[in-house]
């Protein structure tokens, strides 16, 4: 399957009203100017992380052909513990009782020490992953850890582009189905 199939199949699943989104879909994954194995793992990450099967479906085949086997499974990775990690965090930061902050998390989360791949890669996939789910303490640490890394703002924001487009688009293709029948 190539980029192009897949971007057009959920381009043209897409309905009219969602014109922007088509648009955006194109150019946040086919004008990226992140290198291939942060796309495609920002990619894969979201994609999980919107939890929508259907762009799910479609965008994990390319994103598994632009990744090593270990930053495909990195990428899951990353999706898999920011899930637990960004309820717990937000949580933890939306109680009024601040006291919970003080308490030991106790929760394996060894990946982030060791993720298999460049530690900036995997943060990123993090931060784009903290973007669909809304955690805004997960956000802070991860694009503080990624700026002293030296990672530029615009490729931050390029994550984060990406993931509100791929969210956008799974939001809009689940609505569709469960109107659909």
């Amino acid at each position: 399957m190539s980029d192009a199939v897949s971007l057009d199949s959920l381009k043209s699943a897409l309905p009219d009203y969602a014109k922007d989104l088509k648009l955006n879909l194109g150019s946040v994954i086919g004008n990226s100017g992140l290198p291939a194995q942060q796309l495609w793992g920002t990619v894969l990450a979201t994609a999980i992380a919107s939890r929508s099967p259907i762009v799910l479906r479609e965008l994990e085949p390319e994103a598994k052909a632009n990744l090593s086997p270990e930053a495909y499974t990195a990428a899951k990775a990353a999706a898999a513990v920011m899930a637990m990690n960004n309820v717990f965090y937000r949580t933890r930061h939306l109680l009024s009782d601040k006291e919970y902050g003080t308490l030991r998390a106790g929760l394996r989360m060894n990946v982030i020490g060791n993720p298999g791949v460049d530690k900036v890669d995997f943060e990123l996939w993090s931060f784009a992953v903290s973007a669909v789910n809304g955690c805004g303490m997960c956000l802070d640490s991860h694009e503080q850890v990624l700026r002293k890394a030296g990672v530029e703002r615009e490729t931050i924001q390029e994550a984060f582009k990406i993931a509100a487009v791929i969210q956008a688009v799974a939001t809009t293709l689940d609505a569709e189905a469960a109107l659909a029948g």
